[in-house]
C-alpha cells in the first residue's frame, strides 16, 4: 500500500528510533520555559499540532489536561501511541495548512500548541493555516508556536520564517502578541550548527499579564 505523505513531514519517517531519543530527552519544563506563564492550568483542552514522539502530549495529559494530539507522519504517530497512550489523550492524523479532521470536530482549545512545525510550511500555507488556527481557539485561549532558524537538516523540508511575518498573521486574525523570546537550541549539535528559536505566544484576551498591543 502507497502512503500519501505530507510535504511538510519530509525526512521524517527516516532514522525514527533516532527522533525519539532526542525529542524524549529534552525536559518539558526546559523546552517551554519561555511559555510556561501562560499555559492554562488543569483542566483545559489541549492542542498539540505537530505532536512528533508524543511527549508533550503525555506531560500535558500527566498535569491533568485533556489532549487532541495530531500528527501526520504514520511512523511518528504510531511510536507516539506505544509510548504514550493515555486516557486523556486523542491521537489523530491530520496536517496544515487545513486541518480538516481537527476542524470537523467543531472542538476549541485553552492552548494550541505548534512546537517545532511552523518552517516546516511555506509563505502561502502558513497564510492559509494561521486563520484556521485562530478558529480552534476558545475565548481567552493561548496560540504557541516555536520557529526555527538556521540550517536546514539533510532531508527535510525547511523554509525561513520570520517573528515578523507570524505576528502579522496572527494580528489580522485578532490575536495579540504575549510573549517573543529568541533562544539558542536545547540540543547539543543543533547549538554548534548555529541553530536559534523564537518563541510566540498569542491569545485574543487582553486580560492575560504582557499583552502587546497590535
Amino acid at each position: 500500500m502507497t502512503i500519501t505523505r505530507v510535504a511538510g513531514t519530509q525526512g521524517y519517517d527516516e532514522d525514527v528510533a533516532a527522533f525519539f531519543e532526542r525529542s524524549e530527552a529534552v525536559a518539558f519544563a526546559d523546552k517551554h520555559a519561555a511559555v510556561l506563564s501562560v499555559h492554562p492550568a488543569a483542566p483545559a483542552r489541549i492542542l498539540d499540532i505537530g505532536a512528533g514522539s508524543g511527549r508533550d502530549a503525555a506531560d500535558f495529559a500527566n498535569l491533568g489536561h485533556t489532549v487532541l494530539a495530531v500528527e501526520p507522519t504514520p511512523e511518528l504517530l504510531a511510536g507516539a501511541i506505544a509510548r504514550h497512550d493515555h486516557p486523556a489523550i486523542t491521537w489523530l492524523d491530520d496536517s496544515l495548512p487545513e486541518l480538516s479532521a481537527v476542524l470537523t470536530r467543531g472542538e476549541r482549545f485553552d492552548l494550541v500548541l505548534l512546537s517545532a512545525v511552523w518552517m516546516h510550511l511555506d509563505e502561502d500555507e502558513r497564510r492559509r493555516a494561521m486563520p484556521n488556527l485562530a478558529a480552534l481557539l476558545a475565548d481567552g485561549g493561548v496560540l504557541i508556536l516555536s520557529l526555527r532558524h538556521g540550517p536546514v537538516p539533510p532531508g527535510r523540508r525547511m523554509f525561513a520564517v520570520s517573528a515578523v511575518e507570524t505576528i502579522a498573521l496572527a494580528r489580522a486574525e485578532d490575536l495579540r502578541l504575549v510573549i517573543h523570546e529568541t533562544r539558542d537550541s536545547i540540543q547539543a549539535a543543533n547549538r554548534l550548527a548555529g541553530v536559534t528559536w523564537t518563541v510566540l505566544a498569542f491569545t485574543r484576551d487582553t486580560s492575560v499579564p504582557g499583552a502587546q498591543q497590535p
